[in-house]
């Protein structure tokens, strides 16, 4: 009896605790209406369905408390699957994925419109966008929870502009000091 109540206890905090640590995620098109009211940034998690180091990105880093809390007070995230066939509307114009395959969906696909209009070579790739939905840059490859941090606070902060030389990120960087837990 005991152990059914340490087992069924267990799973309650499990869920509690999974269930505070998520990210609100919309569609670009959403954070892109929100911006309208509450200008924050975005970042956008751009990956397929077939990619590892994606689904690592979302299991250590996007479930991640102190991402978690971080992103969703100061960003609007979004997901995109890159060879996804969702009809997406940016900067005035409709991106489909025309050549898209559904017996391809968990496996390569042709690739969205949209990831080749913001020339997404690599997956996972973490777009950052300003207040107006213009893209800031994108960052490519999985990211543990104190790397993101730098990218999320500099970004945030608009740091990133004053950084226009490779030496000048460099010293931003050696300096920057991790408060996440990874």
């Amino acid at each position: 009896m005991k152990r059914i109540l340490y087992v069924l206890v267990f799973a309650v905090l499990t869920s509690i605790s999974s269930v505070a640590q998520e990210i609100n995620w919309v569609s670009l098109e959403k954070a892109l209406e929100l911006q309208k009211k509450t200008p924050k940034k975005i970042m956008m998690d751009v990956y397929t369905s077939w990619c590892g180091p994606c689904k690592m990105l979302d299991k250590n880093t996007f479930q991640n408390a102190d991402v978690v809390k971080y992103v969703n007070a100061n960003y609007y995230a979004v997901k995109f699957n890159a060879e996804g066939n969702d009809n997406i509307s940016y900067k005035g114009k409709t991106f489909s994925n025309p050549d898209y395959k559904p017996e391809l969906s968990n496996r390569r696909n042709s690739s969205h419109e949209l990831s080749r209009y913001l020339q997404i070579q690599a997956f996972p790739t973490i777009v950052f966008m300003d207040e107006k939905g213009d893209v800031i840059a994108p960052i490519r490859g999985y990211q543990a929870p104190p790397q993101l941090e730098l990218y999320l606070k500099m970004f945030k902060a608009d740091e990133h502009k004053n950084l226009d030389t490779q030496e000048k990120f460099n010293t931003y960087y050696s300096a920057f000091k991790p408060e996440f837990k990874g």
